[in-house]
């Protein structure tokens, strides 16, 4: 077990980072993370066969890596607040009807994988795409990549079925096919937007969120009124058609924090943290 702190303060929250899952967003935030007087401890997949460690306290430790262990964290381990990754609330179906308002999708479907195949053509035509939609899991451990399909000759095998996954009764959403432009990724905190990600459209590297910008100001609104799936999420947003859309929520503890500000993060987590 590996184990980081300054040694002129002491220590107040332990976050756990899984650091080869995300090398460039984790370079900044473990120096964040050490800047605020915080310890750090590298995460280890043996400790699921070994036991985790009696020296890792169980209060205010935060985890920060692959959205599996993120979500076994929140499962199997007594950590508090852990690794803020309650599955079921990012499942699609928990969140997309209150979010209809800012939503990139109007019309979806929910259905199983291999009732989507054996219905595609119903279901395309019930969602106003008759000859391709997109699909992806209903869960946010996404076991599949979502993507376009043809509704004629949908097989099981097109979403990855054999290969990614093997349940073919696995939940999924489809919907009609919409232009995706910009993205951006912002951290919510308590409601509250404190941290945002863009990508360069050039080279479609990550650059920081201009705080004014107007696709901020969309996601502090979303965020303001959503009914949040968690104290500490990540909140996607893109460019759709001219004009700006929710994109997807995902967890916390497995999302890939890209060029956001590391210490606004660490500072809002660690006040929501200490306050709780």
């Amino acid at each position: 077990m590996f184990w980081l702190q300054r040694m002129t303060a002491v220590a107040t929250i332990t976050w756990v980072l899984e650091s080869e899952v995300f090398p460039e967003s984790h370079g900044p935030l473990r120096l964040a993370i050490l800047d605020r007087g915080h310890a750090i401890i590298e995460w280890n997949d043996e400790w699921w066969f070994a036991g985790i460690p009696t020296k890792l306290p169980t209060s205010r430790v935060i985890f920060h890596g692959s959205l599996g262990n993120a979500s076994l964290i929140a499962d199997r381990l007594n950590w508090s607040p852990g690794s803020f990754c309650p599955t079921n609330a990012f499942r699609c179906s928990s969140w997309y009807e209150s979010a209809r308002q800012w939503l990139v999708h109007s019309h979806w479907y929910f259905a199983t994988a291999d009732e989507l195949v054996e219905n595609a053509a119903s279901i395309g035509a019930a969602i106003g795409s008759p000859t391709a939609f997109f699909v992806r899991p209903d869960s946010p451990l996404k076991p599949f990549s979502g993507r376009v399909v043809d509704v004629e000759g949908l097989t099981l095998s097109a979403l990855d079925y054999g290969f990614y996954f093997d349940d073919a009764s696995l939940p999924v959403v489809a919907a009609p096919l919409r232009e995706i432009g910009d993205e951006w990724r912002f951290v919510i905190v308590a409601d509250t937007v404190v941290s945002g990600s863009a990508y360069d459209p050039t080279t479609r590297s990550p650059r920081p969120a201009d705080p004014g910008s107007t696709a901020t100001k969309f996601a502090s609104q979303i965020a303001a009124n959503i009914n949040a799936p968690a104290d500490v999420y990540v909140l996607d947003v893109c460019e759709c058609d001219g004009d700006l859309r929710l994109l997807e929520l995902n967890p916390f503890g497995g999302a890939d924090l890209y060029a956001s500000d590391a210490l606004a993060i660490v500072d809002a987590v660690s006040k929501l943290v200490l306050d709780g």
